[in-house]
């Protein structure tokens, strides 16, 4: 597996499915390592083809891989030791892997929904407002960027999100409104 296999790949799975839906909605969502895999894809979709995927879905995203890696808490014991950051974070430049969303998130021009959790224990929160105040930033529709936190009592953590019942109609008041 490789960040470009897999931008590769949702974009062959994006062509299946356009070939099938008519016209339905197709929109990329992604959740933790996927959200830089769904970015990629919509920015390569965009400026390869012309063409802006209907909507982006980010669940529980980071701004970059290097910023992730330095962040999550399971490396918070290895940070302090030297060479941290050559060995891991390094490392994963020179295997190719960035999944860049705060980059890819500049020049996007398709809504965008970013979904956090508050007490999300793998990729801070903190990280998913950094990423929406970047494409608040670059985007010249402010309106086509959102960003919905879940409180800590609600108790989603990284994995379960998906499981909130109110979620499908914050996604559909969501493409509703672009």
């Amino acid at each position: 597996p490789s960040e470009s296999g897999f931008t590769t790949d949702v974009l062959a799975l994006y062509d299946w499915a356009k070939a099938r839906s008519g016209n339905s909605t197709i929109l990329f969502w992604g959740h933790s390592l996927g959200t830089g895999i769904a970015t990629n894809a919509a920015r390569k979709l965009q400026e390869e083809r012309g063409v802006q995927v209907d909507a982006v879905v980010l669940e529980s995203p980071y701004t970059n891989i290097r910023e992730a890696g330095a962040n999550i808490p399971i490396t918070k014991i290895y940070r302090q030791f030297p060479g941290f950051e050559y060995l891991i974070l390094d490392s994963m430049a020179r295997a190719g892997m960035f999944f860049s969303s705060d980059e890819n998130v500049k020049v996007l021009g398709c809504p965008l929904l970013i979904l956090h959790a508050e007490d999300d224990g793998v990729l801070p929160p903190k990280l998913g407002r950094k990423l929406y105040e970047t494409a608040q930033e670059a985007y010249k529709d402010k309106s086509k960027v959102k960003f919905i936190t879940f409180p800590e009592k609600l108790g989603l953590g990284h994995d379960y999100i998906s499981f909130n019942p109110e979620l499908p109609a914050l996604v559909k008041d969501f493409l509703n409104m672009k």
